[in-house]
């Protein structure tokens, strides 16, 4: 066999051939939690500014909280809100739900992201309500969790809102404001909730789903955080708070 010549065509370089590449940018570092004595000053702080934080989703009992929460996956507390105001007024009960229908439930509620599939689920739990529970939402989480579109953080939600439980429903406010202080760091929502069920105070517990979720919503938002305005931005670990606007 012939040796092979060596090609006497230049080969076409990129514009970026010969430069070093650029390493990826590194992870900001992750703190350490803070200290219970922190914790507890955090939860004092958002106590004392705010005794008694409410959710922004509207409803009138147990039932209307449960389906606007399961209608609210996915999508904002003002568009399901916008929804379910017309949609209460026609089925504000499970039987009157369960009466209305998938299709006539996918038309109240069509502007909300994945209707059909919460169409469904809203139909079906309103009628296993009527039909296993008498048509009550049940104070219990086992009997919330097996319902149809109902999950850990649905069901705590409820449990928290309408019955009281000391619980807390973590969501994506949640989970990035516990990583962000950082109270809690875990892998999964069910890893955080359990965490920070057990580093909160008790007697801060019952509100403590309302004060992270509105912090997160209007404060420590995930973009860009009010880090200026923050309550708490002197105990918050976080390595990239933003600045303060220059002064004028």
């Amino acid at each position: 066999m012939a040796d092979r010549k060596p090609s006497t065509t230049p080969k076409i370089r990129g514009p970026g051939y010969g430069r070093p590449k650029l390493a990826p940018p590194k992870p900001l570092p992750s703190p350490r939690p803070v200290d219970d004595a922190t914790v507890d000053e955090i939860f004092s702080r958002f106590a004392a500014r705010e005794p008694d934080p409410q959710g922004e989703l509207e409803h009138a009992d147990p039932f209307t909280l449960l389906v606007a929460v399961v209608l609210s996956a996915q999508a904002t507390d003002k568009s399901v809100n916008i929804a379910t105001r017309a949609l209460f007024k026609a089925a504000s009960t499970p039987t009157a739900m369960a009466a209305l229908g998938v299709e006539q439930v996918e038309h109240y509620i069509r502007t909300i992201g994945l209707f059909r599939t919460k169409a469904r689920n809203v139909v079906e739990l309103s009628r296993r309500l009527v039909e296993e529970h008498g048509g009550a939402v049940p104070p219990s989480r086992a009997v919330l969790e097996s319902l149809p579109g109902v999950g850990r953080k649905t069901a705590s939600v409820v449990m928290n809102s309408a019955f009281g439980e000391a619980t807390i429903a973590v969501d994506t406010h949640v989970f990035r404001v516990s990583h962000r202080i950082p109270i809690v760091t875990g892998r999964t929502p069910d890893e955080v909730q359990v965490g920070l069920e057990r580093r909160i105070p008790p007697r801060f517990l019952r509100h403590a789903h309302h004060w992270l979720i509105l912090h997160g919503r209007y404060v420590c938002k995930a973009r860009t955080p009010d880090c200026p305005r923050c309550l708490i931005a002197d105990l918050c670990r976080f390595p990239a708070k933003t600045p303060p606007p220059p002064a004028s």
